[in-house]
């Protein structure tokens, strides 16, 4: 029988896990020796190696087009060559993005372990599906200037793409557009003000980002959705941890200018609201098992106390003592996240005792 390749964590959870069983005489020595000898500590992550690899590639291939086509030699170039009508581009990029689509999926089929470069195609059929919504878009625009419906079209197109192709990296791309048509369209609504509501991009977007985890925790469980559940968490949980962050740096100000002339230290109970909402995350996440909840919380609220601390602090503290505080407070959090720890796991322990 082939051994379960595993790295080195998931070796020690394993490891600890079968000796605690076996402490305890849920198995035998030889059943915990045939569970020690059924798995192995993997080597190099050539896989993870690969991926990152490929992605760079992807990125700084976007860098340069992106640098190409802003540079003014190039654009004139493409000006005296041939001026192409919108609608002639948008025809194009959707048959170059239908043929990177059908080739990627046929690639799936073929060559099912080349995972990245697979992805790699369908990445770039993705932007070039957005070359074609937005040349489409300039073939009928009338000047009304409400563009955040193409972005809304992009929500649609890559959602039936994503869940024809189960495909995450274009769902990832459906939940992007999503909150580019949000902030989008709620500019366009104030014809542009600074502010929808009375609330400002930041704050926007955490309101945002609440209603894509609640659709979440509604939508837990529902088989059809199951395959982009994941992900979908984990977006609107950065939406909406990102949305914080800035919101407890600039407030509800929407406009640089005015937020310059105040003090910062007028902001403070921003901070405390977001460290607030990271703290509850964390405490969900614990109480729960949510491990994305609990990383995203105390992520964050280390991130918010970094950001309070350069804020305020960085020029008149001590910065042994700041850190130390810190180390204190995160030792004493620590302790008391061990001792509820222990407490639940001793309770089977002393059912069975009881028992």
């Amino acid at each position: 029988m082939a051994k379960l390749n595993i790295d080195k964590q998931e070796s020690e959870f394993l490891n600890d896990t079968i000796a605690h069983w076996e402490k305890h005489h849920l198995l035998d020595a030889a059943q915990a020796e045939k569970l020690r000898n059924s798995y192995e500590v993997k080597g190099f992550d050539w896989m993870r190696l690969a991926k990152y690899s490929i992605w760079v590639a992807l990125f700084c291939g976007a860098i340069a087009i992106g640098s190409l086509i802003v540079d003014d030699a190039v654009i004139n170039w493409i000006k005296n060559l041939y001026d192409t009508p919108d609608i002639v581009i948008s025809i194009l990029s959707g048959a170059t993005a239908a043929g990177l689509f059908y080739l990627g999926r046929r690639r799936e089929r073929l060559f099912p372990e080349k995972i990245f470069s697979n992805e790699a195609t369908i990445f770039l059929g993705v932007f070039c599906t957005a070359s074609c919504i937005a040349y489409l878009g300039k073939t009928f625009d009338n000047g009304s200037g409400h563009y955040s419906i193409l972005f809304l079209v992009s929500v649609f197109v890559y959602g039936f793409l994503a869940y024809r192709m189960s495909s995450r990296l274009i769902w990832l791309f459906a939940l992007v557009s999503l909150g580019s048509w949000f902030g989008t369209e709620t500019g366009y609504q104030t014809n542009w003000a600074l502010y929808f509501l009375g609330m400002n991009y930041p704050l926007r977007f955490v309101l945002f980002g609440l209603l894509l985890v609640g659709a979440c925790h509604l939508l837990k469980g529902k088989k059809w959705f199951a395959y982009f559940w994941e992900l979908t968490y984990v977006v609107g949980m950065l939406y909406l941890f990102m949305s914080l962050w800035l919101l407890s740096i600039f407030g509800n100000y929407g406009s640089l200018d005015v937020w310059w002339q105040i003090k910062q230290i007028s902001l403070f109970y921003w901070g405390i609201i977001s460290a607030v909402v990271a703290g509850l995350f964390l405490l969900y996440g614990l109480k729960f098992k949510d491990a994305i909840a609990r990383e995203f919380g105390i992520t964050f609220l280390i991130i918010f106390l970094y950001t309070k601390y350069f804020e305020y602090f960085w020029d008149g503290t001590n910065k042994t003592l700041f850190f130390g505080i810190l180390a204190l407070s995160f030792w004493l959090v620590g302790r008391k996240a061990e001792k509820i720890w222990n407490i639940n796991t001793s309770k089977p322990q002393i059912s069975e005792e009881n028992a």
